[in-house]
């Protein structure tokens, strides 16, 4: 697919077909995502905050340093998404398939992914204070170094350092 690089901010997309996008104008605030499809999409260093992305399908997109404060993401498919220092303080993920998605060093401070799905994504160095973690599903998720400090994490030990951790999560 060739770049786009329209002023897409405030956008309405809504179902739009945006897979293998080249996004070169990544300004995104506010816009009206929700369905798109951008599997495989390049939103790298994009700016979405505030964007409406409920189930829209992100699987496989390069999400690196994206800026998604506040961003709905709720039932999105981001398997497999690079989501390297992605900004999300606040963001909804509140049901969204993160399995094997890259989250290292990822902001997501005060972030709602009650019922997500986070089987093996690398959440290494990872700020997750205050995040509601309820129900996610952290199997084989790799959480060293990760901030769990004052997270909901019901059902969860507390550890002396202040992080948590989960007995069938290694090293976390």
């Amino acid at each position: 697919m060739s770049e786009i690089s329209l002023p897409l901010n405030g956008a309405n997309l809504q179902g739009a077909d945006l897979r293998g996008a080249d996004l070169n104008t990544p300004d995104l605030q506010g816009a009206n995502l929700f369905g798109v499809r951008l599997q495989g999409a390049d939103l790298a260093d994009a700016n979405l905050t505030g964007a409406h992305l409920q189930d829209a399908n992100l699987q496989g997109a390069n999400l690196r340093h994206a800026h998604l404060q506040g961003a709905n993401l709720r039932g999105a498919n981001l398997r497999g998404a690079n989501l390297w220092l992605a900004v999300m303080p606040g963001a909804d993920l509140q049901g969204a398939d993160l399995q094997g998605a890259n989250l290292q060093d990822a902001d997501l401070e005060g972030a709602d992914l009650q019922g997500a799905n986070l089987q093996r994504a690398n959440l290494q160095r990872a700020n997750l204070q205050e995040a509601t973690l309820q129900g996610a599903d952290l199997q084989g998720a790799d959480l060293q170094g990760t901030d769990l400090r004052r997270a909901v994490t019901p059902g969860w030990a507390r550890g002396h350092d202040g992080y948590a951790r989960k007995a069938e999560v290694a090293d976390a």
